[in-house]
């Protein structure tokens, strides 16, 4: 294929630039890839394309959604050479998908509100995933999604059934229960790893169950609360090295005090 240099090119352009990348006579590194190779990378890709969101830099995000894209254009040309799809077919099933799930503009279905778009998304999903039970929307979540966000996802499936929680008053409740039990339980000599594992896991469902009420993204909370504790450390560390010293060189008390600070999201230093 012979490629021709331009001022500006298109998803076309990069669609031959990828085939010519796997080409005969492309990249020794390109032609050796296969989906499970760069598997990594389209994570990766992902989660940079959410920092340039997170961030609110346009910049970031333009260059982020090229690398995520070039990822879609890889795997889709991996089986183009397989001869199974190629990109087109990707972008011709994702349109249907788009029109078979917004009845209420390529249709005649009427809508009032946004919850009233989510249902109707979820019923002619379930239909077209043959979808017979509350069960199989719960299998249906991946296994490799992060864990929280596996949990917020099975927490919002399950309520569709009624089973959870009617309140974030309650799910609190429940959870600050749960936490007093394991409180007791760790207390107690002897107590198994797996066991406090196991635990563990069950609070942190309940707090999606909580988040879920309280309308918080359980992955985007503990993301922001993990900055924001690096920069309080940050922070502390960088005040007690102008002070001439180091952690390790502080008493129990000072510790604790800085502790206090970071967790609670502080800016100063007691």
């Amino acid at each position: 294929m012979e490629f021709v240099f331009k001022d500006s090119y298109d998803i076309s352009d990069l669609i031959d630039i990828v085939q010519i990348l796997r080409g005969e006579n492309g990249c020794p590194w390109d032609k050796v890839q296969t989906h499970e190779s760069i598997r990594s990378d389209l994570i990766e890709e992902t989660y940079e394309v959410c920092e340039g969101i997170d961030k609110d830099s346009p910049e970031m995000l333009k260059e982020e959604l090229g690398d995520l894209l070039l990822q879609i254009v890889f795997h889709s040309q991996i089986e183009r050479e397989k001869g199974n799809f190629v990109f087109s077919d990707v972008c011709n099933d994702i349109c249907k998908k788009l029109i078979e799930r917004h009845p209420h503009v390529f249709g005649e279905v009427k809508v009032k509100n946004e919850d009233e778009v989510l249902k109707n998304w979820d019923a002619i999903k379930k239909k077209t995933k043959k979808q017979e039970n509350y069960s199989d929307t719960l299998e249906s979540i991946p296994n490799t999604f992060p864990a929280l966000i596996k949990g917020d996802k099975i927490c919002r499936r399950a309520s569709r059934a009624g089973i959870c929680e009617n309140s974030a008053a309650d799910a609190l409740k429940n959870l600050s229960d749960e936490i007093g039990r394991f409180a007791e339980e760790v207390s107690s000599p002897g107590v198994e790893n797996e066991r406090c594992q196991s635990r563990m896991g069950d609070i942190l469902l309940k707090i999606c169950e909580a988040d879920r009420l309280m309308k918080v993204d359980s992955e985007k909370a503990l993301t922001y609360a993990s900055q924001r504790f690096t920069d309080e450390f940050k922070k502390a560390e960088e005040e007690i090295t102008s002070g001439g010293k180091k952690f390790d060189e502080l008493s129990q008390d000072e510790l604790r005090s800085i502790k206090d600070r970071i967790f609670s999201g502080s800016t100063a230093i007691r």
